[in-house]
């Protein structure tokens, strides 16, 4: 097939307007604002019952509550964005990278090429390997295909916030009622519902760009296919115009690599490992970060469970997009010459979000020894 069909041209025009769901941007937002607002909500109100003389009999014990409300927010802020940074120095000779190595190993059991294989002769199309559903139509992809992944890994996604927001909000909602801050949940605690959300979600964040992968006909256990993923589950997660822009950059001359059909020969267990565990270092903290909502008293439950539901929407998002945008560039390569990725941020686009963490697979690609793709190749190349 040399020209694509109007399924794969309206797809092709859809993936150039694709700029991510508002309602998964903002709820990734809220953790930053809620965190940092709580503690100002809570003066505010001690300010509003000063000021009105009947409530005077209820000015004491409103003061002592808000003022009990807001230490327990403050010292789970403290936790979360004190404590669990500084513990994050070496996450790899932590508890993270016991747990990142596990869940790692579970993230992919299922996953089998044969599985999508059978999925479409059952289907009819005349396939025998993974790499010969590249050739079909991307209507044919996207009929076995399904929804799964849209809803699956979210919702999965979505458990685990929750059951950290309660591990970590939970204790301080004891605070007001038994009166002292002995009842918020240790450092231990908030750091260890902090490590073991990460780790969940950077295994679910894996599972679901391979599961995606598959889908397409590229196997995620191939090197350079390991790298793409891990490319693929920074530009889901950046929000900053600076983290947008480093991440998207990667994908792009990822893409152009693997389309080209560059070796990667180089890539042995070591670099790839290196690789690896730098890129989950930077995740962690990142999340962290991005997720500090959770250490709100009883929000934090909901804020977490909605914070995980958009991290991995976002990431299947940027799955589909990056693979169905590669699918067709090795189609039909013309295709290439009629888009303009813009890469770069522009002046107050996303500024407000001050916890995210600039990260470049390709950056730490090139600094265990791996190919530096950075520079655009010759034609000849």
């Amino acid at each position: 097939m040399t020209e694509p069909s109007e399924y794969e041209l309206a797809a092709w025009r859809d993936i150039q307007r694709f700029k991510g769901r508002p309602l998964s941007k903002m709820i990734r937002k809220v953790g930053e604002q809620a965190a940092t607002g709580a503690t100002q909500l809570g003066n505010r109100a001690a300010q509003y019952l000063e000021k009105r003389p009947r409530a005077q009999a209820a000015v004491s014990r409103g003061q002592n509550f808000v003022g009990k409300g807001a230490n327990a927010i403050g010292t789970g802020a403290r936790k979360a964005a004190g404590v669990i940074p500084d513990g994050l120095a070496d996450w790899s000779g932590s508890a993270f990278g016991s747990m990142r190595k596990t869940v790692g190993r579970v993230s992919r059991a299922g996953l089998s090429p044969q599985r999508v294989v059978a999925k479409h002769r059952k289907r009819g199309h005349d396939v025998a390997l993974l790499h010969d559903l590249r050739r079909l139509d991307l209507q044919q992809i996207d009929l076995v295909r399904g929804q799964g992944t849209s809803w699956g890994y979210p919702i999965a996604a979505a458990l685990s916030g929750m059951g950290a927001g309660l591990v970590i909000s939970g204790g301080e909602l004891a605070v007001p009622v038994s009166g002292g801050v002995a009842a918020a949940p240790s450092g231990v605690a908030v750091a260890g519902a902090f490590v073991g959300d990460a780790a969940w979600v950077l295994g679910l964040a894996s599972r679901s760009v391979g599961h995606v992968s598959l889908l397409y006909g590229y196997d995620p256990e191939e090197p350079g296919e390991k790298v793409f993923v891990m490319s693929i589950v920074n530009a889901g997660t950046a929000m900053s115009a600076s983290a947008k822009s480093a991440a998207m950059a990667d994908v792009s001359r990822l893409t152009q690599a693997l389309v080209r059909g560059k070796t990667w020969a180089v890539l042995d267990k070591s670099i790839l490992a290196q690789v690896s565990r730098q890129f989950a270092n930077k995740f962690a903290l990142r999340f962290t970060k991005q997720g500090l909502g959770k250490v709100v008293p009883l929000a934090g439950i909901a804020i977490g469970g909605t914070f995980n539901w958009a991290t991995l929407e976002s990431i299947v998002d940027a799955a589909s997009i990056a693979y169905r945008r590669r699918f067709l560039l090795e189609k039909y390569p013309r295709l290439a010459e009629e888009e303009a990725l813009d890469l770069v941020p522009h002046p107050g686009q996303d500024d407000s979000v001050s916890t995210d963490e600039v990260i470049s697979v390709l950056d730490e690609l090139a600094k265990v020894g791996g190919p530096d793709l950075h520079t655009r190749p010759s034609a000849s190349q």
